[in-house]
């Protein structure tokens, strides 16, 4: 068993949660880009909806696309890129004993990091809810560098 931060960009809060996604991601995900950003795709038959409002649920600014119907196929697709993945997945993710469970996996979402330039996110990172969420189009701000964020904590809270 491993223990699991409440995280406040997920709704992940405890063990058997987390062991549900991170199973589902080893045995479906898939971890890539398209050449210019990264982002981890779970793709699953139109069986699985719930599962897939179970995930939006957890990861509300996630995307959640589909369902998809063609080659006598039907679907849904789910994914985390840029700011998503970066400030709502990784943390989570890196805060996991992926490694020791399933190292294939874990290597695929490493190869990932390394093409795309991706650091490991150093605790007390910022995450979704320093971000200020999404604005009307659904984007999301770009993170602020370094000194801009030392200058944002430094600042008294509103209270």
């Amino acid at each position: 068993m491993f223990a699991v931060e409440p995280s406040a960009q997920s709704g992940i809060r405890d063990a058997f949660h987390a062991g549900v996604l991170l199973g589902i991601l080893i045995g479906e995900g898939t971890f890539g880009g398209d050449g210019r950003q990264p982002h981890v795709v779970l793709r699953m038959h139109v069986r699985h909806e719930s599962l897939f409002q179970w995930l939006k649920a957890q990861f509300p600014y996630a995307r959640l696309y589909g369902p998809y119907h063609h080659s006598g196929r039907s679907y849904y697709q789910f994914m985390w890129r840029g700011t998503q993945l970066q400030y709502g997945l990784m943390p989570w993710l890196e805060s996991l004993p992926w490694a020791e469970i399933d190292a294939p996996s874990y290597a695929r979402y490493r190869q990932m990091k390394e093409r795309y330039g991706l650091t490991d996110v150093p605790a007390g990172a910022r995450r979704f809810t320093d971000l200020g969420g999404p604005d009307k189009a659904g984007a999301f701000p770009e993170p602020r560098s370094g000194a801009e964020s030392a200058a944002a904590s430094e600042r008294p809270s509103r209270g």
